[in-house]
């Protein structure tokens, strides 16, 4: 009996053993099967011939690595076209996507992507979390819209501060202590700094540093029924402001006149986006300094990034290639021949870049930097803004009452 009850036991034993080993043998075959399944899936869509590229005037010399390294890889040949970006590549699109002669990839700034979303020139860009996790996260909003990716950043620039080292050997660190420089350095026609805050575009860094919003986000969207440009944070920032214009210490001009100024050492430091000065002889370049109440100045981000066109007959390797485009080492690349900083975690932190003092003053400021709204509500706002940020700098007005008669006319623009 007790013979039969271990051959029995062992039979049982023996049989849940070969069943692991089968049901291991069929789960590993089974995984294999069903990454085959996804890689066959992924790729159902036909291998074209050649991709076409619209670039940026100017830059194409950035992409050539990457394309290089594509048509290898993939087999598909890339063909680029250079064309001004502003206006230009938009309406050739809107012009000849209808009638099939589009590319398949495009680069736009993400400040029409609401737009070109909404015109049918673009589609959404369906890529793995782990891609978008490989950029900085305000840039992957910068290229949403309506809680969807529209594209991949490839470049980012903010306002930075470039300053004299003679003038100003050590960069202050409170907009304060820069105020008490300039006040110092403010005789005939020397001034300390200066700062295009009659404009919005610079303004919103004091603004939004103080707690001041364009619009509200409500679910991923942003709403443009809720303004913050007039509530109290907005208006003790455009009071922070009006504060410098009545002590006068910044000169008057238009961006030529102040970078002459510059030159000519009559001052000490400004605020931009984008000067070439930077690289100039005893030109420092540092991230803006910190607001009274201890927070940085939210300035601006502008966004550019790589999208796929409505009309590519070939989505997955368009998005394919755009994928390729922004990865690490060819953003590093790009960087390289450009000059463009990407908004890429692991390039942020490069060597390169901590060595290049313009680039990692950039990529430090690019931490507090907000996109420029990306909805068509956003053109309405510009204008009264300038309108108001003129008043409130020239002292004639109050900025509470300024501010909310802007935010009235942004509304009624709708």
């Amino acid at each position: 009996m007790k013979k039969l009850i271990f051959h029995l036991f062992m039979s049982m034993f023996l049989i849940v053993i070969g069943s692991a080993c089968e049901s291991s043998s069929e789960l590993e075959s089974k995984i294999v099967k069903e990454n085959k399944k996804i890689e066959k899936e992924d790729t159902n869509e036909a291998k074209p011939e050649k991709l076409i590229v619209w670039e940026e005037k100017g830059k194409a010399n950035g992409l050539k690595p990457a394309i290089e390294a594509f048509e290898k890889k993939y087999g598909i040949k890339v063909e680029y076209e250079e064309i001004e970006m502003a206006n230009e590549m938009y309406e050739q699109l809107r012009r000849n996507g209808p009638i099939g002669k589009a590319p398949d990839v495009v680069t736009f700034s993400h400040e029409k992507v609401g737009q070109i979303v909404e015109e049918g020139l673009i589609q959404e860009l369906k890529v793995n979390e782990d891609v978008l996790n490989t950029f900085i996260e305000s840039s992957i909003r910068a290229e949403m819209y309506q809680g969807k990716v529209f594209g991949l950043p490839k470049s980012a620039v903010s306002s930075v501060l470039i300053y004299n080292k003679k003038l100003m050997a050590n960069v202050p660190e409170t907009m304060d202590d820069l105020y008490k420089k300039a006040k110092e350095l403010r005789k005939g026609n020397v001034y300390g700094f200066y700062a295009d805050w009659n404009d919005l575009y610079d303004a919103y860094g004091i603004m939004a540093g103080m707690g001041g919003y364009v619009f509200k986000e409500k679910d991923g969207n942003l709403d443009p029924s809720n303004i913050g440009l007039n509530n109290k944070s907005a208006v003790k920032g455009a009071k922070y402001i009006q504060k410098w214009y009545k002590a006068d210490v910044m000169p008057k001009g238009d961006e030529a006149g102040i970078e002459k100024l510059f030159i000519e050492g009559k001052l000490a430091s400004f605020m931009s986006k984008g000067s070439t000065l930077s690289d100039r002889k005893n030109t420092g370049v540092a991230p803006l300094p910190v607001l009274p109440n201890g927070q940085p100045m939210k300035t601006f981000m502008d966004i550019k990034g790589w999208h796929v066109t409505a009309f590519t007959k070939y989505p997955y390797w368009s998005t394919k290639l755009v994928e390729f485009l922004t990865k690490d080492k060819y953003a590093m690349l790009r960087y390289e021949k450009t000059g463009e900083i990407p908004p890429v975690k692991s390039i942020m932190n490069n060597e390169a870049i901590n060595e290049n003092e313009r680039a990692q003053a950039l990529s430090i400021q690019l931490q507090y930097a907000e996109p420029v709204p990306n909805i068509r509500e956003m053109n309405e706002v510009w204008k009264p803004m300038k309108s108001a940020m003129k008043e409130i700098a020239s002292g004639k007005s109050k900025p509470k009452r300024t501010l909310d008669e802007a935010v009235k006319r942004i509304k009624k623009e709708y």
